[in-house]
């Protein structure tokens, strides 16, 4: 016995295993056809293979007879000999399925039967009904049989059987044949009656007359009857209303339910005590201390009956609990002062800000500036109508061209269309099967020998079309004037959150993108090819979009003239330090200072955020305008902040570390809370946009570079070498890259509409961010004292920069010095930013790349 137990035991866990792993497969395999998701790809899966038959069953009418002899012969032939001679729109499968339903069953009441499968799916999928299932199954089922049985009695008597026979089916023809050889003609006699008998009996067709008519006597009779009658019946329900209301009233004190609304729910709800479990007890509790005293007394002038004809919307509120008003009795006798618990708060919090919305409105922050303008498309130039358009010689030219060249190397096109744009034309060809995609592309050069262009770019294959594109610039290029996009009425109606014209494409369409989506903006290329010309742009679609009172500007401008015309905004969309004299940033002491103080914005943004509990800002604000948020605790409304960089290699070469660390930050983290960056470079080189960088970018912007590798840098795809200039450009976002030809806005179309702006009533001072002060407590104002720094501080730097090594033994090594001396200097070459902090073992970070760089900078610190 003791041997057998534990085989027992074992024999009953696995028998309890099995049957735990078969209710297992159960519940997974009735969770395949039972879950959210299943249901809804079951639902779609029934809606699509009813939109599918009907399309087959349709092809059929008009296609059935030349595919009769493909199906009967389907045996016989490969499926790709029969798909090429079948005519029907679903193929093969379309051709046999509707051969069987069409030709062998019901004819054109098959028609009838994807409706069933539709209306079954869409309850599946979205647990609604088109139409009772069940009725709509036999309706199906009726129609179906009766409509074939009818066209096979139509077909017969007009003696197409042998042509149109397919219109009632096999199932109807061969049952009209069994009528016919009964009655002849008269077949069509109980063909009818049955449909009169579906109708009584399926639709109730005499109890629906009946009703209708007996629906018409009441009518009348209600029109001749005494109108004394009508007012007593009006009488009666009156009075029964307000006893049915006194009767609430009286159940509210003894049942002691939820207060009555009496005029609004908002109203009872600012009445209404709101207690807890816990209060209750201690309610019930001191009962028995307190002695009962009426809670409702009536008054001497009025009695029962009086009571009961009250008119309700005068009646005040009633307190919700007998005990509860008792209790407030209890407290004004002891002069003691009512404190509510704590979970009472919150809800006289959310009444108080409903009061205050009621009372004030929604939060408006463009009130500040109420009298503020937006300027109008007037002031900036108009489009220029007679310029040069690709003409049709051009194009046929250069088709011809295109397929001389690629036949000379033996590839044959079957089709080649052309698209024209405001830069470049697109020809879209579709070669013939065999040829292989990289064969074109090699051709590039030869291509555009052969079109004697300045430079082609091979899109091959184009996403989404099935094509390769050749980008052949027109001889003639049209202008994309800035007033032609603004006024288009796509961006007039926008509702983008920060939106911005980029240009237009090839097919001459406005491309406008959502910089808060973006979120932030790399752009790149060459110098004179556009990239100032698009940064203006950028911010004028920004400002004639946008209210002061909701986005402001961060301008960072180490060159000093591109962004100076800007500075007519200060009051009202710029943003800056407080204290500093200028609004545009360009000393590069100032830059560091700016993006720290970014950060601290950011980080004080994130604190408001997680007060609010909310996610990102439109949804801090949207909750702030509804007078949900006080700003007695500290918030208030948040305007979008766009930094906007004009020049990142000058930044990267004069101060490094310092400016990519805080920018790699802000392109981490500061989407969320309305910080978007809009960084330009001419170098778009490794140096200069780190992986760091380049990794929080997902949108990039090249204009023309000098060679593949700067447009891979930027890209991560070549193309951007190939660009013909003047605001040319491809725009990179999410792994899709598109060719854009920028707007031109000219420097007194910028000038007009600044001054349009600045000469409107403005804020105090602009946008003030967070004070930042650095480590050793200089804010950006005062300078260091380098009268103490070793004289050869000069040279050691240089030293640390020429090997790229942070360390105190190199200096003491090359340059011949003692330890403390090095030391000292390695201090001092830290605290100009030279390299960077202390880290152990390891050497120190150099915060420059090459020694133009560092002697820019140290002429800056004053260091010669």
């Amino acid at each position: 016995m003791s041997i057998n137990k534990p085989r027992t035991s074992n024999n009953r866990k696995k028998s309890e295993e099995s049957s735990e792993n078969r209710r297992q497969l159960f519940i997974d395999w009735d969770q395949a056809f039972t879950s959210p998701k299943s249901t809804l790809a079951w639902g779609m899966f029934f809606i699509l293979l009813a939109l599918l038959l009907e399309v087959s069953f349709a092809s059929h009418i008009f296609t059935g007879l030349t595919d009769q002899s493909v199906v009967d012969g389907l045996s016989q032939l490969s499926i790709r000999d029969a798909g090429k001679q079948t005519r029907n729109v679903l193929g093969v499968l379309g051709a046999t399925i509707s051969h069987i339903f069409v030709y062998r069953w019901f004819g054109l009441g098959s028609l009838l039967i994807p409706i069933l499968a539709f209306v079954a799916g869409w309850k599946i999928a979205f647990g609604k009904e088109l139409a009772p299932i069940a009725r709509t199954t036999k309706e199906v089922i009726f129609f179906t049989i009766w409509i074939s049985t009818l066209m096979g009695y139509l077909v017969m008597m007009s003696g197409t059987e042998n042509n149109l026979s397919f219109l009632a089916g096999g199932m109807g023809y061969a049952l009209n044949l069994y009528l016919f050889d009964w009655l002849k003609w008269g077949s069509i006699i109980p063909i009818i009656f049955s449909l009169f008998v579906f109708a009584v009996y399926f639709y109730d067709a005499k109890e629906r007359y009946e009703a209708w008519v007996e629906k018409n006597r009441e009518k009348e009779a209600e029109t001749l009857a005494n109108p004394a009658a009508e007012a007593a019946e009006s009488t009666t329900e009156s009075t029964s209303a307000n006893k049915e209301y006194q009767s609430i009233v009286d159940q509210t004190y003894d049942d002691e339910p939820p207060l009555v609304n009496l005029e609004t729910e908002e109203e009872a709800d600012k009445s209404e005590p709101l207690t807890s479990d816990s209060e209750d007890t201690e309610l019930e509790d001191r009962d028995d201390e307190v002695k009962e005293e009426p809670v409702s007394e009536p008054s001497a002038g009025t009695n029962q009956a009086d009571d009961e004809f009250m008119d309700p919307p005068t009646l005040t509120a009633i307190p919700s609990k007998k005990k509860d008003v008792e209790l407030q009795l209890e407290l004004e006798m002891e002069n003691t002062p009512v404190t509510l618990p704590l979970s009472q708060h919150p809800v006289e919090e959310e009444d108080a800000n409903a009061s205050i919305l009621r009372e004030f409105g929604q939060y408006d922050p463009t009130l500040d500036l109420p009298q503020y303008q937006f300027p109008g498309t007037d002031l900036l130039n108009d489009a220029v109508d007679n310029q040069e358009k690709v003409t049709q010689e051009e194009l046929e030219s250069n088709k011809i061209r295109i397929v001389e060249t690629l036949g000379s190397y033996g590839i044959n096109i079957s089709k080649i269309k052309a698209t024209i744009g405001p830069t470049v034309t697109l020809y879209e060809i579709i070669p013939e099967a065999g040829v292989r995609i990289s064969k074109i592309k090699n051709l590039e050069g030869d291509i555009a020998l052969s079109l004697a262009a300045l430079g082609i770019r091979i899109i091959a294959p184009m996403p989404g079309r099935g094509t390769i594109g050749i980008e052949v610039p027109n001889k003639n290029r049209e202008t994309v004037f800035i007033h032609s996009v603004l006024s288009n009425e796509r961006f007039q109606k926008s509702t983008y959150d920060l939106p911005v014209i980029l240009g237009k494409t090839i097919s001459n369409e406005i491309h406008i993108a959502d910089l808060a989506k973006m979120p932030h903006l790399l752009m790149a290329g060459a110098t004179g090819q556009g990239k100032s010309v698009g940064l203006n742009v950028i911010l004028a679609s920004l400002i004639y979009k946008k209210h002061p009172a909701e986005l402001k500007f961060v301008l960072v401008d180490p060159k000093k003239v591109e962004l100076t015309l800007f500075n007519k905004l200060e009051r009202h969309f710029l943003a800056k330090l407080p204290n500093s004299e200028e609004a545009i940033i360009t000393d590069t002491k100032k830059v560091i200072f700016t993006l720290n103080s970014l950060c601290i914005e950011m980080d004080n943004r994130y604190d408001l955020l997680k007060e609010a509990a909310v996610r990102n800002l439109k949804e801090y604000n949207a909750k702030f305008a509804q007078r949900r948020l006080s700003p007695e605790k500290g918030h208030k409304f948040l305007p979008y902040i766009v930094l906007v960089i004009d020049e990142l290699a000058d930044l990267m070469m004069t101060a490094g570390k310092e400016v990519e660390t805080p920018i790699a930050r802000l392109a981490q983290l500061a989407r969320a809370v309305g910080i978007h960056l809009v960084v330009a470079t001419q170098r778009p080189s490794v140096k200069v946009i780190t992986g760091l960088i380049k990794a929080n970018f997902p949108a990039r912007l090249s204009f023309r570079v000098t060679s593949s590798i700067d447009s891979r840098t930027i890209l991560d795809a070549g193309g951007a070498e190939q660009l013909v200039g003047q605001g040319d450009m491809l725009l990179s976002i999410n792994s899709e890259v598109i060719r854009l030809q920028c707007p031109f806005i000219d420097t007194r179309e910028i000038e007009d509409v600044c001054d349009f702006i600045g000469t409107q009533r403005g804020y105090s001072d602009a946008y003030a961010l967070p004070e930042y002060e650095d480590e050793d407590g200089s804010d950006g104002k005062g300078e260091i004292n380098t009268d103490d720094f070793d004289a050869l501080l000069p040279e050691a730097a240089r030293l640390i920069v020429n090997h790229q090594q942070g360390s105190t033994s190199l200096i003491q090594r090359k340059m011949k010095l003692g330890y403390n001396r090095a030391g000292r200097i390695m201090d001092q070459l830290e605290m100009i930013g030279v390299v960077g902090p202390f880290t152990g073992s390891k050497a120190r970070d150099v915060m420059f790349h090459d020694l133009s760089g560092l002697e820019e900078h140290l002429r800056v610190m004053g260091i010669s």
